[in-house]
């Protein structure tokens, strides 16, 4: 004879009859990590034979909490949003919350201002920030003042955040500019990111410096294709012309093999190529594209994981950091023999 659900169980109910405390019970029903696998069956089992649903207003009237979470961002590239913003849904979903995206200004006299206002506003539980947001000065502060938890995803370590997830953007581009110097590359160029960003000042500066001994010709860019575009075009120009350039990210990238193409330059025989970022992007170019990839969906993952953990009251800050790698792919190779 099977057991029927029985009606109007509550959270008490499963909790005397698996044999463990409420607190165990909420943590199963908020996917918390800190219930072991034994006791957690124990407890799904009951909620599954007493056929107990706790809504969501209850959820929240007993935590004093919304269960939802926010990701500030102020990124143009679709691709590289698209893939964090896939990252911290899969974290929040696994433990019970809600995602809801902010674009913020990265710069402005009322941008700190106007995202206090969306916090409030929202009430969202806390905050994933990603760069350039995570950069504005003050920001960090002011949420902390204001009680609001709040994670950074940042190329530079940034103090005052609940916690931060560091990339090593600068040793990453300069790991670009030793495998080009190691390809036999003596004349590259380089297109920058938008130099009023974290991002782009460590990028340049890890290229810079490992290239030491090159020569280095930079242009200016802002991470957009049109500018990746016209600052091959200015490179490309050059007499001589360089035999790679770097773009600071892939979109950019992008728009240099469109202008190598028009020009008859061929790639990687004439002129390498290597952007950064790793995005999906890069494999769909032709040549694919040589890059610079940064594990976005497990770096936003696991900033989102920590951020719950610190507003479940799971721990002190530690820091996180993100492995980045340079992955060869068509658009690169030796520098051609009577140009070297």
């Amino acid at each position: 004879m099977t057991s029927r659900p029985a009606p109007g169980s509550t959270i008490r109910d499963v909790a005397a009859r698996a044999g463990v405390s409420i607190r165990t019970v909420s943590r199963v029903l908020n996917r918390s990590p800190k219930v072991n696998a034994q006791t957690r069956e124990r407890v799904e089992e009951t909620i599954a034979r007493l056929g107990f649903r706790r809504s969501a207003r209850a959820r929240g009237l007993a935590t004093g909490r919304s269960y939802l979470i926010a990701l500030l961002h102020n990124d143009r590239n679709a691709l590289v949003l698209d893939t964090l913003q896939r990252g911290v849904v899969e974290a929040a979903s696994a433990r019970g919350y809600e995602l809801v995206v902010h674009p913020a200004p990265a710069d402005g006299s009322d941008v700190v201002e106007d995202i206090l206002d969306f916090a409030a506003r929202s009430r969202v539980d806390g905050l994933v920030v990603i760069a350039p947001v995570s950069g504005i000065p003050g920001l960090a502060e002011e949420l902390a003042g204001a009680g609001i938890p709040a994670v950074a995803l940042a190329a530079v370590d940034i103090a005052g955040f609940a916690d931060r997830l560091v990339s090593d953007e600068r040793g990453a581009a300069a790991s670009v500019a030793r495998y080009l110097r190691d390809l036999g590359h003596r004349r590259i160029g380089l297109v920058n990111g938008p130099l009023d960003t974290q991002s782009a000042q460590e990028r340049r500066a890890g290229f810079v410096e490992a290239a030491e001994g090159l020569a280095v010709a930079e242009a200016a860019g802002d991470y957009g294709f049109d500018t990746g575009y016209a600052a091959a075009e200015i490179l490309l120009s050059a007499d001589p012309k360089p035999t790679a350039i770097f773009a600071a990210n892939d979109v950019m990238a992008a728009g240099v093999l469109k202008a190598a193409a028009g020009r008859g330059i061929a790639v990687p025989g004439d002129l390498s190529v290597v952007g950064f970022d790793g995005s999906v992007l890069a494999r769909m170019l032709t040549p694919a594209l040589t890059s610079v990839h940064r594990p976005l969906a497990q770096m936003a993952g696991s900033a989102t994981t920590r951020l719950l953990d610190i507003i479940e009251g799971e721990g002190d800050a530690r820091g996180l950091s993100a492995e980045l790698t340079l992955v060869e792919r068509e658009s690169s190779g030796p520098a051609p023999a009577v140009l070297q």
